[in-house]
């Protein structure tokens, strides 16, 4: 919350003395309001959503979703640059609380031809799965992303500086972020997950404690992104330095998880194959603070490979193909522990999307399924604009698996459906 009000605060003090320098000296003088509106576009939506669960789970409610939500998007234009601030008011149901979710509160300038800054709360992303994350180090809502929110959810917030600059040679961009910003992840408050201290299903009978890093300036993090195109092909290095997004370890006396230190080194290449578009990205994740893969209690490092295709393969109906791999290096160690996960995780991924009515009506399903693992994921959406403004949009998130501790088998129970009603202006 703290960082919220910072944020807010800053843009909205910027934003001002930007429109008090605008105003002309011999005019008479327009309120604060004014000049703030004459430089200010504001849009947003009003969207009902609510979902129930089609397992029995005793761990939670049977609505898995159930809520109001308006979100406002303030983008105000000055001589020196822009202004975006985007954030939710949420009524929800199922905790039956309300909330507020800053998304952006950012300032951009282009202080040179060669030079991009933006300072403030930001969506960032890069890489090129579809629905995969190597080399994108930056949060996730995967709570949001299970329970059936927007898939423009799964991306959470940074609060971070983005400098990017410009040249014929190579692109760079440079992601700063003083404090750490986690994954939104799975803790047990909302979903029901397979606890390996517990050796069971938990919830909220055991809701994940984290030590989390949280100092600014102490505990930040740095992402490095190097790309240009040759051929129309875009090639791309990346570097992280920073900590497991989402809980890598335990503390000694397992009673609270950790974030422990990461470092990742990766590169991507995307462009035409054939008659579709074709991507690779590889990617080493250093855990630092177990390189010898000896600390039973810290995730070992790893590579992680993937490989993805998209074609249209007929009128307004795309395919799209993914085949992604995590390697666990240092496995000899590991593999005499108790519980111990096989070396190899292969994941394959299948997106189809079917345009009709004009393009009006969208269908489509996307499916994870892991072979190694035995455990699927289903992603089934319809969504169906019946004008500019309106959207009425119907999905579900089914989970299967063969073991309870898998990843996608552990979410078994939560197998829900949903329905959605937007409203846009």
């Amino acid at each position: 919350m703290v960082s919220k009000m910072f944020w807010t605060i800053a843009i909205l003090t910027a934003a001002s003395f930007s429109a008090l320098e605008a105003s002309e000296p011999n005019e008479p003088e327009p309120s604060f309001f004014d000049k703030i509106k004459d430089v200010t576009e504001i849009h947003g939506f009003y969207e009902m959503r609510g979902g129930y669960r089609l397992q029995n789970d005793k761990y939670e409610k049977d609505m898995s979703i159930m809520e109001n939500r308006l979100q406002l998007d303030s983008y105000s234009f000055f001589d020196w640059g822009d202004v975006t601030i985007r954030g939710d008011g949420i009524g929800d149901l199922v905790t039956e609380k309300g909330d507020f979710d800053l998304r952006e509160a950012n300032v951009f300038a282009r202080p040179a031809d060669y030079m991009d800054l933006k300072i403030g709360r930001q969506i960032l992303t890069w890489g090129t799965g579809d629905l995969l994350f190597i080399n994108d180090m930056f949060p996730k809502d995967w709570q949001s992303f299970f329970i059936g929110r927007d898939t423009e959810y799964l991306k959470a917030p940074s609060d971070a500086a983005k400098i990017s600059l410009f040249s014929d040679a190579i692109n760079v961009d440079i992601v700063f972020t003083p404090q750490f910003d986690p994954d939104r992840f799975i803790n047990g408050s909302r979903i029901s997950y397979w606890n390996p201290m517990l050796g069971r299903t938990a919830v909220e009978d055991a809701i994940i404690h984290t030590n989390r890093p949280n100092e600014f300036f102490r505990d930040i993090e740095v992402a490095l992104r190097l790309y240009r195109n040759i051929k129309n092909y875009e090639l791309a290095l990346y570097g992280y330095h920073g900590f497991w997004k989402s809980p890598g370890g335990y503390d000694a006396t397992m009673t609270q998880a950790i974030f422990p230190d990461l470092n990742v080194y990766g590169a991507s290449i995307r462009g035409v194959v054939g008659k579709g578009i074709g991507n690779a990205e590889i990617g080493y994740y250093d855990s630092a603070d177990d390189s010898s893969g000896k600390n039973q209690l810290i995730n070992n490092s790893e590579m992680r490979y993937l490989l993805g295709y998209t074609q249209e393969i007929g009128t307004d109906l795309t395919l799209g193909l993914q085949y992604y791999i995590e390697e666990m290096l240092d496995y000899c160690d590991y593999r005499d522990t108790a519980n111990a996960r096989e070396r190899y995780r292969h994941l394959t991924t299948i997106r189809l999307t079917q345009l009709l009515m004009n393009q009006n009506l969208r269908c489509s399903l996307f499916a994870y399924f892991s072979p190694s693992d035995k455990d699927a994921y289903l992603r089934p959406n319809i969504n169906y604009k019946l004008n500019d403004n309106t959207a009425l949009e119907a999905g579900g998130n089914v989970f299967f698996g063969d073991y309870p501790d898998t990843f996608f088998g552990q979410f078994e129970d939560n197998t829900n459906i949903y329905i959605g009603y937007r409203y846009s202006f």
